[in-house]
């Protein structure tokens, strides 16, 4: 499958996202210990005894075109966070989704996820030319539903028992999107969540 989804680095003032790779690795298993990010039942999170296995999955998924898979890298220290992918490309549209997302725990509310977002969206529509970006997250997340919210998604409609958890239960998906009429408000609410801690 032929794509535009070209490995490269998407930097801004809080957060680097670097082409995923195995030299990841030891950063990603210390990302997910902060935290226990795995231990959330309704998530796909790997565990630390996993993680060698997920970098080559998603590897293996960006050879085929299925997907473009990013580390996520705070630029301050070089710390990694936590792993990011664009997926779903549609050529026709064109458009994508932006997911398999997870930051370390610490990470949480100091705006390198908004910043990653941001970068992420600006790649999307202004150099792959998008129409429409979209998102999707369990129904029981809350946590993940209110912050795609907050970037000013709006919510598409709900995928009933779609798939099933890890320990078998069903899953409700929930989709969100923007489109490229709505980009323009939606960078600027991102800039300007972002501004104060970018100054600071």
């Amino acid at each position: 499958m032929s794509t535009p989804l070209e490995p490269l680095t998407l930097t801004g003032s809080l957060v680097r996202l670097e082409p995923l790779s195995a030299g990841h690795h030891d950063g990603l298993v210390d990302a997910v210990r902060d935290g226990q990010m795995w231990d959330r039942w309704y998530t796909s999170i790997p565990r630390p005894e996993d993680m060698a296995g997920e970098i080559e999955g998603r590897l293996a998924r960006q050879e085929r075109g299925e997907m473009l898979a990013f580390t996520a890298i705070r630029t301050t220290d070089d710390v990694v966070l936590g792993m990011t992918t664009y997926y779903d490309w549609d050529a026709a549209v064109p458009r994508l989704e932006i997911g398999y997302t997870w930051n370390r725990a610490s990470a949480h509310g100091t705006g390198t996820n908004a910043e990653s977002k941001l970068l992420l969206l600006t790649h999307a529509f202004e150099t792959l030319g998008c129409e429409c970006v979209g998102f999707r997250t369990q129904w029981v997340n809350h946590q993940s539903r209110a912050a795609i919210e907050r970037l000013g998604a709006k919510q598409d409609g709900v995928l009933r028992a779609n798939r099933r958890y890890r320990n078998g239960a069903l899953l409700d998906a929930v989709l969100y999107s923007i489109v490229r009429a709505e980009w323009p408000a939606v960078r600027a609410n991102l800039e300007h969540r972002l501004r104060h801690r970018v100054a600071g």
